[in-house]
């Protein structure tokens, strides 16, 4: 199956990359820059919309499966560094756990707030009643949450392997963390936790670059100049 991917790859003309650590990981394994088209998803406005101010007590979300893939272990012990600095400081998870985590799981039982599952609706209403979103994967192609997060005005905590430094700056949209490194998560959610106007800048940023021209719509008209490119 390898072999037959292999192939693929190197006979199309254009390799969609939905992040900078997608096309990243084409270019190591050997595949020509000039293929590999960038193209973050898209957000539904509609749904997604953005959050009036950052909420006052520092509050955390983080939404996927939870796994050792998306980093879940790293980010609860920055969260064990954050309440001994910031003690009414929450953290919701939103997702199921994954077998990987068996091990992890009893130990972190109760310390955080957790969803096995939320509807569309109920997920845009709780994002908006958060300071950031936090990823902190060590393999991932692209969360599609980054840009829910984004569209509700919330800054940005996450990995280069997250890909969130496609649409996030380091300071500007939120902050770019080391992978497996809690003491960096946890610093990047103290400086939000104990800045609240900190935290509404950056989320006003972050809704700037990840919702506005950036419906659905939006990206199918970026995929769709690349293709006319393409056969021109």
């Amino acid at each position: 199956m390898f072999a037959r991917m292999t192939r693929e790859l190197e006979q199309a003309d254009v390799i969609l990359c939905p992040s900078t650590f997608v096309r990243d990981s084409m270019l190591l394994n050997g595949l020509p820059a000039e293929k590999l088209f960038i193209n973050p998803f898209g957000v539904d406005t509609s749904l997604f919309t953005k959050r009036e101010k950052a909420p006052a007590v520092p509050t955390f979300i983080s939404v996927g499966t939870i796994c050792l893939r998306k980093g879940h272990h790293y980010l609860f012990r920055a969260f064990e560094l954050l309440k001994k600095q910031v003690p009414n400081a929450r953290l919701i998870c939103v997702g199921e756990y994954k077998e990987d985590f068996q091990k992890e799981k009893p130990r972190w039982q109760g310390t955080f707030e957790h969803h096995v599952s939320l509807d569309r609706i109920e997920l845009a209403a709780l994002l908006k009643q958060c300071t950031a979103f936090v990823l902190p994967s060590v393999e991932e192609g692209f969360a599609r949450v980054f840009m829910e997060a984004m569209a509700a005005g919330l800054p940005v905590i996450g990995t280069y392997e997250s890909g969130a430094p496609t649409l996030v700056n380091e300071g500007v949209e939120g902050f770019i963390v080391p992978a497996r490194r809690p003491e960096s998560i946890a610093a990047a959610m103290l400086k939000l936790a104990n800045d609240v106007q900190l935290a509404q800048t950056m989320g006003q940023a972050a809704y700037a670059r990840g919702a506005e021209k950036n419906t659905w719509q939006d990206y199918g008209d970026r995929l769709m100049r690349k293709y006319e490119e393409c056969k021109g």
